[in-house]
């Protein structure tokens, strides 16, 4: 991402997400970056800018030159100077940013320590030049601690550690965060420091142009509470002609001032290469578990890096990107982001079904969101989280093969249930005395879904389903969703084999009755004539018919009656053709949520309506959804299609060239939640990063087109390949073995047949011994 004079900015921030499993911070290309502890909403220890035209940082490197009385700096984002060139690079766990001004050449990067809540940030500066430099460096960061600097700054404390000679602050009136202890330390050699952020920036400065870094001022050593807080430390270095110096800061969080000043002597001492190595080592680990080769290097760029990358550290880990610091975890969100890195790490499904399951009231309802450490969270009404719990297991089960999960006990929350026209309620819920197993939790999950039906037999969307912004259509409690239908239809099946093989027998026959008579519902009251509806509302007009005026046709609805196995086949094919027809965009290169967009109807679908038409769920494309119609593709056979609409999905795609980056504005190497349709701004990219649909995508192109899957301790290979590849080469590290992957379509082939070291098998599937290599040929009807 160099930036030349020709393209001064990147048209929106583009950031990285650099994160631990509690602490973390996001660099844009021009350097302005945000950190935070603990829970990325409620403890940011740096401002979170969460604005894309000015992204003011509220961190900053800053360099004033004591021969020529200039100041500038390594990073775009401050003390900006047009003769510079900067060059960005974000990649997995860590940011560079290289700048060159004269004789100097300036190299700084970023990483976080893999356990402790750390960022270490180092700066190699090179002087080329026949005379040495002599320069006075400053580091700035402007204290939050909480929520918002406005309800945060006047109760800061700052301090400064004698032992390490670390800038603290420490927020006591914080409400969930009061004894933890921020600090801003330098690696040795500080000239002056000011927790002043007053007399730092100046009467007209700004964190871009700070007057004090302008006029290249000793610092005045005020450290005093009742001050606008911030931390700036000045260094004084000489670099000699034909040499280099390297400058270390740390910037984190501590239990306690003692913590803090242990933390800053640990990780002062530890090499930054090293560092960089494992940080390597450790990405390396985990995105190696499949690495592809295809004719199409955006998907490979995608597959072997992006997509494992931003699910593991924006959407597990850091629950934090430039559109949205939330901090909670979602109930349905991380789940399906877990399941899309079962081969990579089953313990992060595990955990997280386990994580969801304490978060069930005994009436089998959940918290939709929950926040972490204080267990605060919002019941609600919405319909599907109650399946996804049963769903998520199943999928774990199928790939791992771990039953023991179903035995793990776990508790209850116990919390005042909704009233009469309550729709959601926000609480600490207390954690009740009852245990019972997953298997149990699953269970009464489901038989609430049962439980919530029509009297045609459809499930009742309530307040809202998959698609939250359908908040009113049920509200009433007669609305339906049909695509809620399929969901709960595939998941009985799944989960009633769960119930035989636990003795189960009594809900196994229960879930299997209500499949039936569902899938009777599906078929007798939802089929609109060319695809399936979407739903009802309340007083019965349908919703996603032919005969509505707006949301004629929804995706989801079609995708699920592929998706769950159960539609009839013959209606499937009609209406993913009709949904191919109405909602893939070949302009615009999207595919659509559903159209036409809410904008004059009477009825009140709920807030969904509230955005323009062709914005995020209106119309637009909502890439979550999208993935589940290319995957649906994929599983019918029509290949072509599947990749033609995967490939409008791969960001990569949308940036090919400076005019249509310009017009796509957002990063192209991360997925975006949403893109917009419409006349003035369709093309253009809405929130990346925080999106399930990362994890999605990463299915829809390993499991979807390239057919590779983990089923216990089998590997199984059923590519759907669009017809233009010859095949494609993979390199696997799953079950303890490494595997080497070709895929060659064969002339000769009639069925999809393996050669495991030059045996031929009849079978799609294979078991890899632990320890060993093994090659494998995947052979494929031409």
């Amino acid at each position: 991402m160099g930036r030349g004079a020709a393209r001064p900015t990147t048209p929106q921030p583009w950031i990285n997400v650099v994160s631990n499993a509690s602490f973390g911070f996001h660099p844009s290309a021009e350097g302005a970056a945000f950190t935070w502890s603990r829970n990325s909403r409620d403890y940011q220890l740096t401002p979170w800018s969460n604005d894309p035209v000015s992204n003011r940082p509220g961190e900053g490197i800053y360099i004033y030159d004591q021969a020529s009385g200039k100041a500038f700096s390594p990073l775009a984002a401050m003390v900006r100077d047009p003769a510079m060139t900067y060059e960005a690079w974000h990649g997995q766990g860590f940011s560079t940013f290289r700048s060159k001004r004269g004789p100097l050449s300036m190299d700084l990067t970023h990483v976080v320590d893999p356990i402790d809540p750390v960022k270490i940030t180092r700066l190699r500066i090179q002087n080329s030049g026949p005379v040495p430099a002599r320069l006075r460096v400053y580091a700035y960061a402007e204290w939050v601690l909480g929520g918002h600097r406005s309800r945060t700054a006047a109760t800061i404390v700052p301090s400064r550690d004698g032992a390490s000679g670390a800038l603290l602050a420490q927020n006591p009136y914080g409400l969930d965060f009061s004894e933890r202890v921020a600090f801003l330390a330098a690696d040795t050699g500080v000239h002056s420091v000011t927790s002043d952020r007053a007399e730092f920036l100046g009467r007209h400065g700004s964190s871009e142009l700070p007057q004090a870094v302008l006029s290249g001022s000793a610092l005045s050593g005020r450290v005093e509470a009742g001050d606008d807080p911030c931390a700036a430390i000045a260094r004084d270095v000489e670099i000699p002609a034909g040499a280099d110096v390297t400058l270390i800061w740390l910037l984190g969080d501590a239990d306690s001032a003692a913590q803090a000043s242990a933390l800053v002597q640990t990780h002062r001492g530890k090499d930054f290469d090293q560092r960089l190595a494992d940080n390597e080592r450790e990405w390396r680990a985990f995105l190696d578990t499949i690495q592809v080769e295809t004719p199409d290097k955006a998907l490979d760029a995608m597959v072997n890096h992006w997509l494992p990358y931003q699910s593991l550290a924006c959407r597990i880990r850091a629950r934090s990107a430039f559109y949205q610091a939330s901090g909670a975890f979602g109930f349905r969100d991380q789940l399906q982001d877990t399941l899309a890195l079962l081969a990579h790490d089953p313990t992060l499904a595990r955990d997280q079904i386990l994580n969801a399951a304490r978060r069930q009231f005994p009436e089998g309802d959940v918290q939709h969101w929950w926040l972490p450490r204080t267990g605060a969270g919002v019941r609600t009404l919405i319909s599907d989280d109650v399946v996804w719990l049963a769903h998520a297991t199943a999928r774990y089960l199928t790939v791992t093969g771990d039953a023991a999960i179903l035995k793990e006990q776990l508790p209850f929350l116990d919390g005042q249930e909704l009233g009469e026209g309550e729709h959601d309620a926000f609480f600490t819920p207390e954690i009740s005395k009852k245990t019972v197993s997953l298997y149990d939790h699953c269970a009464r999950a489901l038989d609430l879904a049962i439980k919530r039906s029509s009297p045609a037999g459809l499930p009742l969307i309530l307040g809202g389903d998959w698609n939250d912004g359908m908040n009113r259509v049920g509200e009433h409690g007669k609305g339906e969703s049909v695509w809620l239908g399929w969901f709960l239809l595939k998941t009985l099946g799944d989960f009633a084999a769960v119930a035989k093989t636990e003795g189960d027998t009594k809900r196994a026959q229960a879930w299997a009755k209500h499949a039936d008579a569902l899938k009777r519902a599906l078929e007798s009251t939802a089929w609109d004539g060319e695809w399936y509806r979407r739903g009802s509302f309340d007083d019965g007009t349908p919703l996603g018919s032919r005969t509505s005026q707006e949301c004629k046709i929804d995706s989801i609805a079609q995708s699920w009656s592929v998706l769950s196995g159960e539609g009839d086949p013959a209606r499937s094919t009609t209406a993913m053709q009709q949904a191919t027809k109405l909602l893939v965009d070949d302009h615009l290169k999207i595919v659509k949520l559903f159209t036409p967009p809410f904008s004059k109807t009477q009825k009140d679908p709920g807030y969904i309506k509230s955005y323009p038409p062709g914005v995020r769920e209106n119309g637009g494309q909502y890439t979550h959804a999208a993935t589940w119609f290319v995957i649906a593709l994929a599983e019918m056979g029509q290949t072509d299609e599947a990749y033609r609409c995967f490939s409008m999905l791969n960001p990569v795609n949308h940036a090919s060239d400076e005019a249509s980056a310009e017009h796509y504005r957002v990063e192209p190497y991360v997925v975006a939640a949403d893109i917009y349709a419409g006349d003035d701004k369709g093309g253009r990219g809405g929130w990346t990063w925080y999106t399930g649909s990362a994890g999605w995508l990463y299915r829809a192109a390993v499991e979807g087109i390239l057919g590779i899957e983990r089923r216990g301790k089998q590997i199984t290979f059923r590519p759907k390949l669009p017809s233009h590849w010859d095949g494609y080469q993979a390199s696997l590290k799953m079950l303890g073995a490494e595997i080497k992957v070709q895929v060659i379509r064969d002339k000769k082939t009639k069925t999809i047949s393996l050669e495991v070291n030059g045996s031929k098998t009849k079978s799609t599937s294979f078991a890899p011994k632990a320890g060993g290599q093994t090659e494998v040929v995947v052979k494929i009807p031409a």
